[in-house]
């Protein structure tokens, strides 16, 4: 009934449209019958099956893709340029991975970056305190640890790393994600893991980690990380599960 008052359409956005009662829905049905010619309806979902079948085959369907981190870099390049903010590539990496393929949440981030640092240039390990990264830089760590097969050696970083205050339930946690992107990598190859959104240090640490380790072994290691993980829930010595599995991954043929 409503005519715009300047544009020629009328755009209204339904969100959740699968939420829409039955009666609801029925009701709008009529309008999409017979759209008024100024009338442009754009139904949301993630749940486009909970769509009554009589309104979706009147609709045109678009599919919205997650964006990759190098598209979300080069947009938040923009806007750092148009707003004069310095920051370093590597933190806008850091922002874009954190962000999940969502533009909404990587400009968000990067405004509260820019309040909290934002008067000299903004680093990377600005951002790194932020998402709590540093947990990130600590699994790569420890990795390289292990690729020495010294019990000693990861034991004390174990420590210390508990000694510092970190989260060893989390830090497994990473530790299992890692190696789960170190095993795609390696059997999928440099040119198919765009999908994994590595930072291009990421890439060049786990192209180089992921040449010292077998397919079989990285099976074996995963499955290892993910029943200490499990018996850490129940342990009366947090450590002592990844412990006693670090050093049962340190008896395996890499």
């Amino acid at each position: 009934k409503f005519l715009p008052t300047k544009e020629k359409y009328k755009v209204y956005i339904l969100d959740e449209a699968h939420q829409l009662t039955k009666e609801a829905a029925n009701a709008l049905l009529k309008t999409l019958e017979e759209p008024p010619p100024h009338a442009i309806f754009i139904l949301a979902t993630t749940e486009p099956h909970k769509i009554l079948p009589t309104i979706a085959s009147r609709c045109q369907r678009f599919y919205f893709q997650r964006l990759k981190a190098k598209e979300i870099v080069k947009k938040l390049e923009l806007i750092c340029q148009k707003e004069g903010i310095k920051i370093e590539e590597r933190a806008l990496y850091l922002i874009a991975a954190s962000a999940s393929g969502s533009l909404r949440d990587a400009e968000t981030f990067l405004e509260q970056v820019f309040n909290l640092f934002g008067k000299e240039e903004i680093k990377a390990e600005n951002v790194e305190v932020l998402l709590g990264a540093v947990q990130n830089r600590l699994v790569v760590e420890f990795v390289d640890l292990m690729l020495k097969k010294d019990g000693k050696l990861v034991l004390d970083f174990l420590n210390q790393a508990q000694e510092k205050g970190v989260d060893l339930e989390e830090f497994v946690k990473s530790l299992i994600n890692y190696f789960r992107k170190i095993l795609i990598f390696k059997i999928v190859g440099e040119k198919d893991a765009s999908f994994l959104e590595l930072t291009p240090e990421e890439e060049q640490k786990i192209k180089s980690q992921s040449a010292s380790f077998k397919e079989e072994s990285l099976k074996k290691i995963l499955n290892i990380l993910i029943d200490a993980q499990n018996k850490m829930k129940f342990s009366p010595i947090l450590s002592l599960p990844l412990e006693i599995a670090t050093l049962d991954i340190l008896q395996i043929d890499f």
